[in-house]
């Protein structure tokens, strides 16, 4: 009830925009929040973000560069549980943090999911629906789950 009385009084987009901007760490300027978005208090932000419905969780640091653009429902973590050496199985009580890392001119597509410890450099796309579980290299297309690296780019600089 009350998620619908915020809306009807502020435009989506201005609202979408607080909340992110509420909660990041560090936010360098241009901000674009064009869909639902939610941050960790661990998220610092370039110049000229663009969330069209992204979701970073986790306690770990999440950096995003300059010039990032991301498809609708898109995710970030930045922890998981401890499910190879815990004392419960499936997983304990004990929550395994790594910082993820998105270099500059970064365009993430559709469903995106960019798993805990990843870094993706700078000048790369990744495809739809994806799952980025390790390293994409800078001048990339990945896609796939697990993404994969399809095609290098040609850095005309």
């Amino acid at each position: 009830m009350l998620k619908k009385i915020i809306i009807g009084v502020f435009k989506p987009k201005f609202l979408f925009r607080w909340i992110v901007k509420s909660k990041v760490k560090s936010c360098k300027g241009k901000l674009s929040v064009n869909g639902f978005s939610s941050v960790n208090k661990n998220t610092h932000l370039g110049y000229n973000v663009n969330f069209n419905g992204m979701k970073i969780t986790g306690k770990g640091k999440c950096v995003i560069g300059d010039n990032f653009h991301s498809g609708t429902s898109c995710q970030i973590m930045t922890d998981y549980h401890n499910y190879d050496c815990g004392t419960r199985i499936p997983y304990d009580n004990t929550v395994i943090v790594k910082d993820v890392t998105i270099e500059d001119n970064v365009w993430l597509g559709y469903g995106v999911i960019v798993m805990k410890g990843v870094t993706i450099g700078e000048n790369s796309i990744i495809g739809m629906n994806s799952i980025v579980t390790r390293d994409i290299p800078a001048n990339s297309i990945a896609a796939g789950s697990p993404a994969k690296v399809i095609k290098t780019l040609e850095n005309n600089g």
